[in-house]
């Protein structure tokens, strides 16, 4: 520290000046505000592409489901870590982007046994967490997640999201585990 100290006077000395500037400061730390901004924006998309194919049909629910998973998750990041709820083996996880939007809205015949869960005339959609967990850029939130049909049954599934920042500061899934919750059976 003394010969850096040294250096900086010597410079002073010589005729050189420092001036203070502003500081650039990169934080990408999460905050839980955003994890729970995240989690009502993931749900009113679910509600919206489900209405959108009401209304007008798979092709502008698949095309809605594109712009969702295209905001919402890291796939052009890398792959992200997906397993939803209702899939089975060989096609269980889905770490493509390609394997999201079958499962969220079917119709791809890579992915013959996907129906569009998306597409299941959920109205409403609430996520209520058992807890998150924040370590500086990323956050993981484990809990619920109730969906309502158009009949007004509720399925409860329990959900696991972990969160990064991309390189603009919006939170993107990484990691999105869904599952029913276990019956004793």
């Amino acid at each position: 520290m003394r010969s850096l100290y040294l250096s900086l006077t010597g410079l002073a000395l010589a005729g050189f000046t420092m001036t203070a500037s502003a500081t650039t400061v990169v934080n990408q730390a999460i905050t839980e505000s955003e994890v729970a901004g995240a989690q009502k924006a993931w749900c009113q998309a679910l509600v919206d592409i489900s209405s959108t194919y009401a209304k007008d049909g798979q092709p502008a629910a698949k095309a809605l489901a594109e712009k969702v998973i295209d905001s919402a998750y890291g796939y052009q990041m890398g792959a992200v870590l997906f397993k939803p709820t209702l899939t089975v083996a060989p096609q269980t996880f889905r770490t493509t982007r390609a394997g999201a939007l079958a499962y969220f809205v079917g119709g791809d015949p890579a992915y013959p046994q996907d129906k569009g869960f998306a597409l299941k005339g959920w109205t409403n959609c609430e996520a209520q967490n058992a807890g998150v967990f924040i370590t500086g850029d990323s956050a993981t939130s484990m809990g619920n997640v109730m969906v309502t049909n158009k009949d007004g049954k509720v399925t409860t599934v329990d959900k696991t999201w972990t969160y990064v920042k991309d390189d603009t500061g919006n939170l993107r899934i990484v990691v999105h585990h869904s599952s029913l919750p276990y019956t004793g059976k």
